[in-house]
């Protein structure tokens, strides 16, 4: 699976980047259809404490998926993120089972 992992308004950080790698090698691992993974990281500028936004799209066979969350935490934001993308992404399988 390629990962692209993109910082929008704030400074690049290698150590969280290879977080988020690990984290979807190990969705990956549970879904091998997934081909790419999107990820965006971006401090908004609003004035709430909850201004770190994640953004995360997974290309695979059918329509992509498509997760967002915000939070005061770039970990948690991209945990509840990539908690989502699961979710997601047993519906689809389960999707796939039935239609076989």
């Amino acid at each position: 699976m390629k990962v692209s992992v993109q910082y929008i308004q704030m400074p690049t950080s290698d150590s969280f980047t290879d977080m988020v790698e690990k984290k979807l090698e190990k969705l990956a691992k549970k879904f091998p259809w997934i081909i790419q993974a999107e990820v965006t990281l971006k401090v908004e500028q609003d004035r709430s404490k909850h201004n770190k936004s994640c953004e995360i799209r997974l290309s695979l066979p059918g329509p992509r998926i498509f997760a967002k969350s915000k939070s005061d935490d770039f970990e948690k934001v991209t945990a509840e993120v990539i908690k989502e993308l699961e979710t997601q992404l047993r519906k689809r399988k389960a999707q796939f089972s039935v239609g076989r």
